[in-house]
């Protein structure tokens, strides 16, 4: 292990004074090396466009001149030892080339679900028709009316009985708290109990560290470790059991076993129903028990009865549900902290179309009574999507062709290259979303305005 993190500290420390060395010198060779960088990403031996990416780290609009200088695509080149390479497209033509009309050529790729290993078969990692299987039966779940009166039972309850009374008690003790730790709990709760029937009661005054939510942290930092170091150092890591790969490890027996538990106490709970001869009218049902129950005659590659199966669709769901939900609400807020009238009209068209606490319109809602009256809340749900143009919660999407093939754009792909889609860009790009003057100015819900 010292002998690995020596070499990658080595490596890191020559790069920072080579850069060093080039910031520091104010010579006719910096200054030109400095214009290029500012002018075009430089593809330099060895190290590839990295270096002039990292200039631009957290530069925007940098990048968006980039795209727009190059017709919306550009072929970007990682450093050799690495496999970030592949072509960069927001062109709206190519998007809907890879994602719509040519979607069978284009696919995440064997290489994809080795980085995501640990999320098994889910439909994250899944392609062709076991992908089409996934996504057919999670339509017909999420959309089951025992899921949506559930789902929102358990929001409602969660919102009311928890999230209100904790801010409640911070803000009476004047505690400065993490707003997005708070709703990647809350997300991370909710999701669990509408996946399995279990509340794991990570949000509260304690703020307790749950087993099954750290698992599901230190995957991530280690999946995120895979794409940054080169492969056969991740690789070495894995065999030898040594630092993120060690974890990563440990975090997928955490949800083997943890799965494991809930599958079997749901089978049990089935066999029980079963036996007792209470045919349930199906008000409420979780996600493992619809997925238990699944008609095998209409989703041929799915297996109920294989915990495997069950393991993989609880895993997915709830890292689905808990960050991109949760990132979505902490930015969103972030957002209204900055913009105080779009606060306030939010505030005015709630207060216009939802009925007042404690008069006889308020009462049991189904899920069918808060979508009417949800769908009334236009403004607020223009917000949110202003909040998901500036901040996806998915940052980028990354395909795969299957077989060569020649963008609308004209430019020609590489069976099994990589074509990136950096969403958090496309949501900034003037020539796409009709957006004025930089990021910065954007960095809000002007688009609202109009």
């Amino acid at each position: 292990m010292a002998s690995i993190s020596l070499f990658e500290a080595s490596i890191s420390f020559f790069c920072f004074l080579v850069f060093c060395y080039f910031l520091n010198k104010k010579h006719s060779c910096y200054m030109r090396i400095k214009k290029s960088f500012q002018s075009y990403p430089w593809n330099w031996p060895v190290l590839g466009m990295l270096p002039a990416v990292l200039m631009r780290l957290g530069q925007i609009d940098d990048i968006i001149w980039v795209l727009e200088k190059n017709n919306l695509t550009f072929i970007f080149r990682g450093p050799w030892f690495t496999r970030l390479h592949g072509l960069i497209t927001v062109d709206p033509a190519n998007i809907h080339h890879v994602l719509s009309s040519n979607f069978s050529n284009y696919i995440k790729g064997p290489k994809f679900k080795e980085y995501f290993d640990v999320f098994g078969d889910g439909i994250f990692n899944a392609d062709t028709e076991l992908w089409k299987n996934l996504r057919m039966s999670s339509q017909t779940v999420l959309n089951h009316q025992g899921f949506q009166n559930l789902s929102m039972s358990v929001t409602t309850s969660k919102l009311k009985d928890v999230l209100l009374p904790l801010f409640s008690r911070f803000s009476e003790d004047g505690t400065v708290v993490d707003l997005q730790d708070v709703f990647r709990r809350l997300m991370f709760d909710i999701s669990l109990v509408t996946i399995t029937g279990s509340d794991p009661q990570s949000l509260s005054i304690e703020m307790p560290e749950v087993e099954f939510a750290k698992a599901f942290d230190n995957a991530g930092e280690a999946i995120l470790f895979r794409h940054i170091i080169p492969r056969f150092l991740w690789e070495l890591q894995k065999r030898m059991g040594l630092g993120k790969e060690k974890k990563l490890t440990e975090a997928g027996s955490t949800f083997d076993r943890i799965c494991t538990r809930y599958i079997f106490a749901k089978r049990e709970e089935k066999r029980s129903t079963e036996n007792d001869h209470d045919h349930s009218n199906g008000e409420s049902e979780d996600l493992l028990t619809s997925h238990i129950k699944l008609d095998t005659s209409k989703y041929q590659l799915l297996n109920p009865s294989d915990d495997k199966f069950l393991r993989d669709t609880i895993v997915t769901f709830i890292f689905a549900g808990r960050d991109s939900t949760s990132s979505a609400l902490t930015w969103f807020f972030g957002l209204l902290s900055r913009n105080p009238h779009v606060e306030a009209k939010i505030r005015q068209e709630i207060k216009k179309n939802l009925p007042i606490a404690g008069t006889s319109q308020e009462g049991p809602w189904s899920a069918i009574d808060h979508k009417e009256f949800l769908n009334k809340l236009v403004y607020l749900h223009g917000a949110l999507y202003e909040t998901m143009r500036l901040y996806p919660p998915v940052p980028f999407e990354r395909k795969s062709p299957i077989k060569s093939d020649v963008l609308p754009s004209g430019h020609k792909i590489d069976a099994n290259s990589h074509v990136i889609i950096p969403i958090y860009a496309l949501g900034r790009m003037r020539s796409v979303c009709r957006t004025h003057g930089s990021s910065s100015q954007r960095d809000g819900f002007q688009r609202l305005e109009g």
